[in-house]
């Protein structure tokens, strides 16, 4: 795993990172129905979250040499509730699948702050992807 490898995947998930926060953003606003406030609330409170994510890719893509994106992921396209807590689940899996073989390149790398500060990033959007998949368990509208 050489220094430029680890740059480029530290910028695909910090694009992934910044779609994150639109995400959450755009969906808090389209929000309709009885659970609205709810699910403003769920939305908006995440954004700090992945604001921070954000930021310490971007300190790390810079400190090893890189320069970060700007530019984010594409952001799934929703229009009910549902399909927005289902796309919110979609990219939280793939964000659980992306910063563990992260943390693998990471240890492979030789860089086991990044491997610890990745496996934490883990253990965050695991409580989201479990928070959203507990919403949607009985979802009804």
């Amino acid at each position: 795993m050489d220094t430029k490898t680890i740059i480029d995947n530290l910028n695909k998930d910090l694009a992934d990172e910044l779609a994150a926060a639109i995400q959450y953003t755009v969906y808090a606003a389209k929000v309709t129905g009885p659970y609205r406030p709810q699910l403003v609330d769920f939305f908006l409170a995440e954004v700090p979250d992945e604001q921070g994510h954000a930021q310490f890719l971007a300190n790390k893509i810079v400190a090893l040499g890189g320069e970060p994106t700007t530019k984010p992921s594409a952001v799934k396209a929703a229009h009910t509730n549902r399909e927005m807590l289902e796309a919110v689940m979609e990219a939280e899996s793939r964000a659980v699948e992306g910063y563990t073989k992260r943390a693998e390149q990471a240890d492979e790398f030789g860089d086991i702050g990044l491997k610890v500060q990745l496996e934490d990033m883990v253990r965050d959007e695991t409580g989201h992807r479990e928070e959203t998949a507990r919403m949607l368990r009985d979802w009804t509208l």
